[in-house]
């Protein structure tokens, strides 16, 4: 809702203060749709040519997620929460019985209880491949700690693409914008017969282009390529939340205490309260 309020105000307070200050829109609406289709279609074909089919293909569903927000809510997280609680539960009363819900976790009942998590990959496998190496005799807390913090790296490193490819994009609308005046210099300059009116408005024209570089940019681009990047850094937090009971797990922490440290690893805006987090566990005990 406010990425469109954003929009809407950028478009009416520049256009609505250029007309209230006299200009004209009368030239801009006549040089934008071939000044735009200068400098996007520029911006659109560097965009192609400077990135990978990874970024191309995940680019639309990345400003998508940057109008939707984070994806995960105050709920999941108490969910996170409630299903790492039950599964180190299991891991330290029959390790055995846990194979089964790490092996398979598409057929687990503690997993397919939280849908919305089962249906994410990434999260399933990070505490299925941890727990996994942990029954293995691979539970050196440290050492996990390093090789979570490597692949919690390797995921950020591939969820930052997209907005680092549109934050280039957006350094380069303004010298597109350049290219596209220039452009309208030159024709201006082969009609130097004509009256001072109609080069008046050639140039006119033509500055049009700069003006669309440096709006498209600072306006649009750049503040997606922004937003996309904090919605990312608040989805990765998601699995340092994980790994933060993970590892207090490996250090034999009471499984309440590995869950309250999980809960204050949770920024404060999507944090359950404790009272809320302890009625949800005490639900799953008396269930149990």
């Amino acid at each position: 809702m406010f990425g469109f309020i954003g929009i809407f105000l950028t478009l009416a307070m520049v256009f609505g203060g250029y007309i209230l200050a006299g200009g004209k829109m009368g030239v801009i609406m006549h040089s934008l749709p071939f000044e735009m289709m200068m400098i996007m279609g520029a911006a659109v074909g560097a965009y192609l040519l400077g990135n990978d089919s990874h970024v191309l293909k995940h680019t639309v569903s990345g400003l998508i997620r940057a109008f939707k927000g984070p994806k995960w809510t105050a709920q999941d997280h108490q969910d996170v929460l409630c299903l790492m609680f039950q599964l180190l539960k299991i891991a330290r009363e029959n390790p055995v019985a846990l194979e089964q819900h790490i092996e398979a976790p598409g057929e687990s009942p503690i997993f397919g209880a939280y849908p919305k998590l089962a249906a994410d990959h990434n999260i399933v496998s990070l505490i299925a491949d941890t727990l996994r190496s942990a029954s293995l005799n691979y539970d050196d807390p440290y050492q996990v700690e390093d090789m979570l913090s490597r692949r919690i790296a390797v995921l950020r490193e591939e969820e930052m693409h997209v907005p680092h490819a549109l934050q280039n994009m957006a350094d380069a609308l303004p010298a597109l914008g350049i290219v596209a005046a220039v452009l309208g210099v030159i024709k201006t300059m082969a009609s130097i017969d004509q009256p001072p009116a109609v080069l008046g408005k050639m140039i006119g024209g033509a500055l049009v282009g700069t003006f669309l570089g440096v709006f498209l940019s600072y306006g649009f681009v750049a503040p997606l390529a922004n937003r996309l990047g904090g919605v990312v850094k608040q989805d990765l937090g998601f699995y340092d939340v994980v790994k933060s009971v993970l590892i207090a797990g490996l250090h034999q922490h009471a499984t309440t205490l590995c869950v309250e440290v999980g809960r204050q690893a949770v920024p404060e805006h999507v944090r359950p309260s404790f009272d809320a987090l302890e009625g949800a566990l005490r639900e799953l005990k008396k269930a149990a």
